[in-house]
């Protein structure tokens, strides 16, 4: 029974419970049990808060019996990258560094959550600081997630234990940041739906900075439905992130089971890269592109302005810089403490002039206009997301070519809303995937496209097998 109740979706599970069929803290006892039979193996938490979690379900519980239901995340379990700040429980970011600090206040998503009612288990594994260039050394704090799919292989960076949470069942949804795929490429590695929405769409009030000019925070979720339940309740402004835009927040369920008839897509199948995508991996491109078809939508090509290596190299360079700048402080006083990862992209940052830091920024203009005006001239984009499936954690060659053989930074860049999405599975059982990027502030369209793929072939009636 702990296996079933952890393999329903958010959306199911929220159903059941609003039902009371289910009980808010059965299911978080289910999932409890869940981290301890598989979390020695994929190492999902760095942190488990099961007395909180507990006390948070029986509050739950106790409220939705007296009728007071307070929407679709009311009683479901839910963690959190533990760059995100939580009151009174260790935010520790996987590094020695921060290894005793607690903060004295929620992030503001953490705060819409709590208001959902939805329930914290605990703080999931990262890169150190949620950073990192690809390199994985191993030597954070504690040892990286590993993916559900098969023993020892990479989960997709920096938020590692959001994937793997997702996957295993160890969370019923999960928040990561995205500076050039964080969110993005874990989930697909995982075979998961991974949010990065438009920039400024959410507050980062509470989040542990990586690039300002870059950074996201999002949902990844098992399905569509689930997304669109996290988005709803942690999008919108807050005047405590600079970066976070005065922009409404439509009902994102409203027309998500629409369908796509009428819709234009564009395809993108020239990915001007000089690696190769897998080819199960462009499999699941063609049959996304197959069902939306099938569904109504007209394809049209498109193709993104310039390689995706002038992306990741502006991304770069940004990012770098922005990273030294946050965290410098850090680096002097406790930087023997830091992973040789973080310390080295830390050191590139401090190398980088501010010229070329300027210059970097003029580009992303150039750039962002460029993908926009292909954006903005159909409702949606379907492109490879990661051009790889996961690789063996141990093989830092392919872990690295993993994280840069990826067309994501585009828009990190560009700042379009874009969603990785499961596709199927190679022949050695590993999620495939695609991405669906939208226009400024349509995360509502890309929903409702990934959801009429979603509802066609059903990948998320498959679960991995411990």
């Amino acid at each position: 029974m702990t296996t079933e109740l952890v393999h329903l979706s958010a959306t199911e599970a929220g159903e059941l419970l609003r039902a009371r069929k289910l009980s808010p803290v059965e299911l978080t006892d289910a999932v409890l049990a869940q981290i301890e039979r598989v979390d020695g193996r994929i190492r999902s938490y760095l942190l488990v808060d099961a007395a909180g979690a507990r006390a948070k379900a029986k509050a739950a519980e106790a409220e939705i019996m007296a009728g007071r239901w307070r929407g679709q995340l009311h009683g479901i379990p839910y963690g959190v990258k533990d760059t995100f700040y939580t009151k009174g429980l260790r935010t520790c970011a996987n590094s020695r560094v921060f290894l005793d600090f607690v903060p004295d206040h929620d992030a503001a998503v953490v705060e819409k959550l709590d208001a959902a009612g939805a329930i914290l288990i605990g703080k999931l594994n990262t890169w150190e600081y949620g950073t990192g260039l690809g390199l994985v050394y191993h030597d954070a704090a504690s040892a990286h997630a590993t993916n559900p799919w098969k023993d020892d292989y990479f989960t997709g960076g920096s938020s590692t234990g959001s994937g793997a949470a997702v996957a295993a069942g160890t969370a019923m949804f999960a928040l990561g940041a995205d500076t050039g795929g964080s969110i993005r490429a874990p989930a697909a590695g995982c075979g998961i739906q991974g949010f990065k929405p438009t920039y400024g769409r959410i507050s980062r009030h509470g989040i542990l900075p990586n690039c300002w000019s870059l950074d996201v925070a999002g949902p990844m979720t098992w399905t569509i439905s689930d997304c669109a339940h996290v988005l709803q309740a942690i999008a919108g402004f807050d005047p405590r992130d600079p970066g976070c835009a005065d922009v409404a927040v439509p009902d994102y369920l409203a027309r998500m089971a629409d369908g796509v008839a009428g819709l234009t897509i564009g395809i993108m199948r020239d990915i001007g890269h000089s690696v190769s995508i897998d080819s199960a991996n462009a499999a699941g491109i063609e049959d996304v592109a197959s069902v939306l078809t099938d569904a109504g939508a007209r394809l049209v090509e498109v193709s993104l302005p310039g390689p995706p290596l002038i992306y990741r190299q502006v991304t770069t360079l940004i990012s770098g810089s922005e990273r030294a700048s946050a965290h410098e402080g850090d680096f002097i006083a406790h930087g023997d403490q830091m992973g040789r990862e973080l310390r080295d992209s830390v050191m590139a940052g401090l190398a980088a002039r501010s010229v070329d830091y300027l210059a970097a920024q003029r580009r992303r203009r150039e750039l962002a206009a460029a993908v926009d005006a292909v954006v903005a001239g159909v409702d949606a984009v379907l492109l490879p997301g990661t051009l790889h499936t996961a690789p063996p954690a141990s093989d830092a060659d392919k872990v690295k070519a993993f994280m840069s053989d990826a067309m994501t930074t585009a828009f990190n860049i560009s700042g379009h809303p874009a969603l990785a999405v499961r596709t199927g599975f190679d022949q050695d059982g590993l999620p495939t995937n695609a991405q669906i990027v939208g226009r400024y502030f349509d995360e509502a369209t890309v929903l409702r496209v990934a959801h009429t793929y979603e509802r066609a072939l059903a990948w998320h009636t498959r679960r991995s097998v411990f």
